[in-house]
């Protein structure tokens, strides 16, 4: 994955939305007025901000591949010598447009972001990076999710110190990680990680502990350990460099149809005999995907563990 040179444009150290508005308004093409207003009015007000140092937009409406469509929401990197001031109070947004609620974030960088409601349903998420944080980039080790997320697009709206061209020639001289298959030992970990937690997710059920089982159901065993196999999926069908984005992002378009097909029987309702069916589903389904896998592999897969806890699972679930 190539960083594209044209999303950053540089006049005497500074980046201004002059400068940017062509290329903007390009890569914007699918947003709304209501959108480019918000930003004109963010980088104006920022211009006369000095301990705003650089204003950036990532995600959707920056990249090329899978660029912004009418229900995407607007990403920007706020880097400043001043955090706690967009941390700690809100009155700033007044400056933008009208705030209908906001609260704060974790990013996945350690940071955070401060979330944004506005008139409109304009939905924009503000990530507040002190300026040593990113002069640290230029030095450090890039974290994979931060230099994926900029390889993949990235707007400069505003820098004042020329920190993005630096930025620019540091990032286009990594390369991401090359994606490789699971060692034995990592694939066997997702497995057993999986058939543990469906044993632990039953016995949620039988105490009647229905949020807890349902959670581990639908979010922890699909996020942790499905999606893992679905992705490892994917590249032993299409190769190593197959793009299967990150955290299931557009995975309606990349995964195998037929792993999308079954994948719609595995969730379930908030039901105790709906569970226990959800649960034997994707039971189903992780163990159709592993065992290709690790037929692909050349790997074992634990089928007679994987039988003993499924029957185990079945001698609850009479009518399954």
């Amino acid at each position: 994955m190539r960083l594209e040179s044209k999303l950053f444009n540089y006049k005497n150290g500074e980046t201004r939305l002059k400068v940017n508005r062509k290329t903007l308004n390009k890569s914007l093409a699918k947003t709304n007025a209501s959108y480019e207003k918000l930003v004109e009015r963010l980088v104006e007000w920022a211009e006369n901000r000095p301990d705003i140092r650089v204003l950036m937009i990532v995600g959707s409406r920056a990249r090329m591949d899978h660029p912004a469509d009418e229900w995407s929401d607007l990403d920007v990197i706020v880097v400043t010598t001043d955090p706690r001031r967009y941390l700690s109070t809100t009155e700033w947004l007044e400056n933008l447009g009208k705030p209908l609620l906001t609260f704060l974030e974790p990013t996945v960088g350690g940071q955070m972001e401060r979330r944004v409601l506005f008139e409109g349903m304009l939905d924009v998420d503000f990530s507040i990076i002190p300026r040593e944080v990113i002069l640290r980039l230029l030095q450090d080790e890039i974290p994979p999710q931060i230099l994926e997320m900029f390889k993949r697009g990235v707007h400069v709206l505003l820098d004042k110190d020329g920190i993005t061209s630096r930025l620019y020639t540091r990032f286009s001289s990594v390369e991401l990680p090359p994606p490789h298959p699971p060692t034995e030992r990592e694939f066997l970990e997702v497995v057993y990680d999986f058939l543990y937690h469906a044993v632990w997710t039953l016995k949620k059920i039988l105490r009647g502990e229905l949020w807890t089982a349902k959670f581990c159901l639908d979010s922890y065993m699909k996020r942790k350990c499905m999606l893992r196999v679905i992705e490892w999926h994917a590249h032993v069908k299409r190769g190593w460099a197959y793009d299967t984005w990150f955290d299931g992002r557009f995975l309606e378009e990349w995964a195998d149809s037929d792993v999308i097909k079954e994948l719609r029987k595995t969730f379930s309702y908030y039901d105790e005999a709906d569970i226990k069916r959800g649960l034997l589903a994707t039971m189903s389904l992780f163990r159709k995907i592993s065992m290709e896998i690790a037929e692909k592999l050349n790997y074992s897969y634990p089928i007679e563990l994987d039988k003993k806890i499924t029957e185990w699972i079945r001698s609850f679930c009479p009518t399954s």
